[in-house]
């Protein structure tokens, strides 16, 4: 029975080295039945010993003996669930996420459309290419790459798929929102680049999408928007609205508090009267800015040209490089005025210098108004015929003397250089008079007496010279009528006019 035993541990618990004697063990023939007792006994107690020992339950892998003997299996799990059922363990154990909940994962696929991003949910979440920034139309792999740790927001926990739907411009946006309000609060500067132009101005992206009015990008309005695109800017915060998701920025703003001590300097430098070289910024409707070398100043409309300027377009373009006098400076709100035609010559002021009433000059009609019409009588000088001094009769409408373009002498009978107005006249002109200077220098002073009135020239003109050359080749025949005979034919027809208005009036009176 011990023998059996004995031979029993020694095939099913081989002992680690280090629990036998180091001497021999006898073999069991040569031991008596009280020896081998003995050792059977001294074996089990050892076998049980060592089976109990934690550290050699884990190197031998095996169960353990009771005080009986009996084999205990050595436990390989343990049942630490209590009254939880597996499932509810295991739905325990995932991450547990809501709708607006931030988490951070690890990405675990790039698609052209999506990105999988693995969070401990019971499956990985998924961000639409379009939620991955907040720049448009971007290749995700451009954005993110496997591996990558980010953060994304919850937009839907199962979206008709059964999807968890995830967010990382939204996730990137709620947290720059909170750093975006705290540098408002501060009057601080954001910094981004510039990822698009869009209607009225550009697009910088501060953590989110931040709108750079155009009229905000310089100290001046800036026409081209595209080269500024991929460029970093700073700006200031202008307007902030969470609910609007609206952040309205101002790099002007910037550069006025960066570069206000330059600023001061110059403008204090700046003195009414005098005269500066500057570039054309820009041209609106209003008028045109004009860089001074530091500032802008603007020239107004009225101060562009001594003319009627329609749009300041006509007159100036961006880039000219024009001389412009100093107006106005107003240091407190920092602004210059200019004027363009204030370094030329004033037009009313050269003609009336030139001219005096009672001279006739050559003009052009411009426009009809019901009490009379404009004539061009120099380069941006118009005069006024009232209608009372378009004829020697009764004038009810200017359209019956004259019309649009018509080209025609009239006499000045009024000169007001103060209030810059002319008056003329047609009726006075066509009773004769002295002919302004310049006239004469075109016409030929033959033409004129010493007192100026027009007494023609001796010289034929180029009608009369092809008047003549018709002569010489078809001679007396043909030509039109002679005075009289054209008078004598008017009249004839003139009488069977009145003939016949009084034979269709007969009958009435009859």
């Amino acid at each position: 029975m011990a023998l059996g035993v004995w031979s029993c541990l020694a095939l099913t618990f081989p002992l680690r080295a280090s629990a036998l004697p180091i001497a021999p063990v006898p073999g069991p023939d040569s031991l008596s039945t009280k020896e081998r007792t003995t050792l059977s006994d001294q074996l089990l107690t050892e076998a049980a010993d060592a089976a109990t020992t934690p550290a050699d339950t884990e190197t031998n892998g095996m169960g353990s003996f009771d005080s009986e003997g009996r084999y205990i299996p050595r436990q390989v799990t343990e049942n630490d669930l209590g009254a939880e059922s597996l499932d509810e363990a295991y739905t325990s154990s995932m991450v547990q996420v809501e709708d607006g909940q931030i988490v951070e994962g690890t990405i675990v696929k790039v698609d052209h459309d999506e990105v999988l991003l693995d969070i401990g949910y019971k499956s990985e979440g998924v961000i639409p290419a379009r939620e991955l920034s907040i720049r448009n139309d971007v290749d995700p792999s451009e954005i993110v790459s496997l591996g990558e740790r980010i953060e994304a927001l919850v937009l839907t926990k199962e979206d008709k798929e059964g999807r968890l739907v995830l967010s990382k411009k939204r996730a990137q946006y709620e947290r720059a929102w909170g750093t975006i309000e705290k540098i408002k609060e501060e009057e601080g500067v954001v910094s981004g680049p510039v990822i698009e132009v869009v209607k009225g101005g550009l697009i910088v992206d501060i953590g989110l999408r931040g709108f750079l009015p155009a009229s905000l990008v310089e100290l001046r309005r800036v026409r081209d928007l595209a080269p500024y695109v991929g460029r970093t800017v700073d700006a200031k915060i202008i307007e902030l609205d969470k609910n609007r998701n609206n952040v309205v920025l101002s790099r002007r703003a910037w550069l006025e508090e960066t570069q206000k001590e330059q600023r001061d300097d110059f403008l204090t430098n700046l003195k009414p009267g005098e005269v500066r070289r500057g570039v054309v910024s820009s041209v609106v409707n209003f008028g045109a800015f004009v860089d001074l070398g530091g500032m802008d100043g603007l020239v107004h409309v009225s101060e562009l040209s001594w003319k009627h300027v329609d749009h300041p377009g006509s007159v100036v373009a961006v880039g000219d490089e024009i001389e412009v006098q100093v107006l106005e400076v107003d240091l407190d709100r920092e602004r210059i005025s200019l004027s363009l035609k204030a370094t030329q010559q004033d037009p009313w002021q050269q003609f009336a210098s030139a001219h005096q009433v009672g001279e006739l000059v050559y003009g052009r009609v411009t426009k009809l108004v019901p009490f009379g019409s404009f004539v061009q009588v120099g380069d941006g000088i118009e005069g006024l015929v009232h209608i009372s001094e378009m004829s020697a009769h009764h004038v009810d409408l200017p359209e019956q003397v004259v019309t649009p373009g018509e080209e025609l002498w009239v006499k000045i009978i009024d000169l007001d250089l103060q209030r810059r107005r002319i008056s003329l006249s047609i009726k006075q002109a066509a009773e004769g008079g002295i002919v302004a200077a310049e006239y004469q220098e075109h016409f030929g002073e033959h033409a004129y007496d010493d007192q100026g009135n027009y007494i023609g020239g001796s010289e034929s003109t180029e009608a009369q010279q092809a008047w003549a050359e018709y002569y010489a080749e078809h001679g007396d025949e043909g030509m039109v009528p002679a005075a009289d005979e054209t008078v004598a034919e008017a009249a004839a027809v003139e009488e069977a006019v009145v003939e016949e208005a009084v034979a269709d009036e007969a009958p009435a009176a009859e």
